[in-house]
């Protein structure tokens, strides 16, 4: 097992990670408050791995919770689900959540603990790998709106991240496709040798290489909680975090949630970002083709679905978190390994890029 650390003073928590985690109890317990706990999975995690979780729990009083697995599920609805809950078994401002499953469940459960009674205590345990390396860390909550994807919100921080590496022998191909979508980010955005690392390992993480997975997973969550304790409500150099997310959020909106996975969608948008960093002379069409032949090589799509339009994407891009005083800023490239947060772009290359991608 490796320990990690996001160093936030008297927040700061650790993230665990290794092979049959769930199960050793005392990874988890100290950081559960009081004795109230309610447990948040969905249809498909649950009858995979709730049972361990319960058993680690002896003693409280535990209740549960089942949503409905899928992106299009992760709205104010589905978190109605989660107050009632709490509210119909009482649980007191001392109560612990735990989110079992991927980024969705531990985006709308992180939101429920950050605004139930103005702020319970939560934990992740996340079985996907977009979550493992992303989505459990950091303090992102939120649910997403008809007409932008995680617009409504808040930061608040886990207690601890517990990453079970064995969870992700269950996962789909598909859904291990898209967690390594963020993986490459993080050689995008900061690691130019990790790059390099990916493009000679991805036969291996694709084959779920044991070793290979770890060393991935932990790197990422390295990369991640050194950011977030520089800059944890994203004044600055979190923004970073978010290469290919304005491209990929009007894609996830503009398809309908659910469609195209999250990671699909940020791996066709990095391409994107990745375009528009060439079409400024800030890096090569070299770093291009490597960047879309590595996201290639992870089985994700390099290219935005072929029906969306090019205003569309600019009036979905314009509802994005990253905007200030009505102007949009993107995360782009300065080379393999260095990315900058911008305003300072030119928005006819924006069109081009857009129109290429057409």
């Amino acid at each position: 097992m490796k320990t990690l650390t996001v160093a936030l003073g008297d927040r700061s928590y650790p993230i665990h990670i290794g092979q049959g985690l769930l199960g050793q109890a005392d990874l988890l317990r100290p950081h559960i408050r009081g004795r109230q706990v309610l447990v948040v999975s969905n249809e498909t995690v649950a009858p995979l791995y709730l049972d361990r979780v319960l058993g680690m729990l002896t003693g409280l009083d535990v209740s549960t919770v089942i949503l409905p697995d899928g992106e299009q599920y992760k709205n104010l609805d589905t978190l109605n689900t989660i107050y009632t809950a709490l509210l119909e078994k009482r649980l007191n401002r001392g109560c612990t959540l735990i989110a079992l499953g991927g980024g969705v469940v531990g985006d709308i459960t992180g939101f429920a603990a950050a605004s139930y009674q103005r702020g319970v205590a939560f934990l992740q345990v996340p079985t996907t790998l977009l979550a493992q390396v992303d989505s459990s860390v950091g303090g992102k909550t939120g649910v997403n709106h008809a007409l932008g994807k995680n617009m409504i919100g808040a930061f608040h921080q886990p207690g601890c991240v517990l990453i079970d590496t064995n969870t992700l022998d269950t996962l789909d191909d598909r859904q291990l496709a898209a967690g390594l979508a963020e993986v490459i980010k993080y050689g995008l955005i900061h690691d130019a040798e990790f790059f390099r690392w990916l493009e000679q390992n991805m036969a291996a993480l694709m084959a779920r290489d044991k070793a290979a997975l770890a060393y991935a997973i932990e790197r990422s969550c390295s990369i991640k909680a050194e950011i977030v304790a520089a800059d944890e409500r994203e004044s600055g150099r979190r923004a970073l975090l978010n290469l290919g997310h304005t491209f990929g959020h009007a894609i996830e909106t503009g398809t309908g949630y659910g469609n195209w996975l999250h990671g699909e969608a940020v791996g066709a948008g990095m391409v994107m970002a990745a375009d528009l960093s060439a079409r400024h002379g800030w890096i090569n069409r070299a770093d291009v083709e490597r960047a879309t032949a590595l996201i290639r090589s992870a089985g994700l799509p390099v290219a935005p679905p072929p029906e969306m339009s090019k205003q569309q994407f600019l009036d979905l891009m314009a509802v994005d978190k990253k905007a200030v005083d009505g102007g949009l800023r993107l995360v782009l490239l300065k080379a393999i390994g260095i990315a900058i947060v911008t305003a300072d772009y030119r928005a006819e290359l924006l069109g081009e890029t857009l129109d290429a991608a057409a």
